[in-house]
């Protein structure tokens, strides 16, 4: 393994914070429904874990669409929507050491809201910022996970949604550790789910910053065992 490889792992592997900051991002109209319980079902599992997390609703802080930041921006060339996203993005993205999004599937995609707040991101990483260059580095090098609710088990309606989340984290060096889906369409139905994706959402928080996310490649170095232990992956950290 060459060096500029090891802190690469470094940088995707060791949480920035002590305890880790995790943030739960939940994306539905609804407080009580059924990506809420897995939100909510996550969050025990990270604070059970010892983790600085926190779950937060997304529509309490945003108002309004991407527009034309050419057009849109301020004299000290800032974002002039009257909103609370910049304290979102500042105060509680940019610090996370995990990012945690919670959706229902919709149109075989995600909510329009989450997708506004992916949209509005460009606005402070787009080079008109004045702080691009700091807040694009602090954006980079977080795990993600990601929480689905969905009325139907067909297991390609969720596709496009992982594989969407799959290249953000790509773009942004994210280390993507998981998927958790909870079938149901009642408010509550996902505490039903004979698959107890609501206990799979608490284990995958509890585990988040231990799972070793693997992209091999064919000249990629690796161990006749997958389970080997490997002192560059997380659990050697603390």
């Amino acid at each position: 393994m060459k060096e500029g490889d090891l802190f690469t792992l470094q940088k995707a592997y060791k949480p920035q914070n002590n305890p880790p900051r995790v943030l739960v991002v939940a994306a539905s109209p609804r407080r009580d429904g059924n990506s809420w319980r897995l939100a909510e079902g996550f969050l025990e599992g990270a604070l059970g874990a010892g983790h600085n997390a926190e779950l937060i609703f997304l529509s309490d802080y945003m108002k309004d669409f991407l527009r034309d930041c050419r057009t849109c921006r301020d004299r000290d060339f800032r974002c002039t929507i009257k909103d609370d996203y910049r304290t979102l993005f500042l105060e509680k993205v940019l610090p996370a050491d995990a990012l945690v999004f919670s959706t229902p599937i919709w149109w075989y995609g995600i909510s329009g809201i989450l997708k506004t707040f992916f949209d509005r991101m460009f606005c402070y990483v787009a080079f008109s910022e004045p702080n691009s260059n700091e807040y694009a580095e602090r954006l980079q090098w977080k795990r993600v996970a990601l929480l689905l609710s969905a009325e139907e088990s067909n297991f390609s309606a969720r596709l496009a949604i992982v594989h969407q989340i799959q290249e953000m984290s790509r773009y942004l060096n994210h280390t993507f550790v998981g998927v958790i889906t909870g079938i149901g369409n009642r408010r509550g139905d996902v505490g039903v789910d004979p698959l107890h994706p609501v206990d799979e959402a608490r284990k995958l928080a509890g585990r988040l910053f231990d799972i070793n996310a693997t992209d091999y490649k064919l000249d990629t170095e690796r161990s006749a065992s997958v389970w080997e232990e490997n002192k560059v992956f997380p659990g050697s950290w603390g």
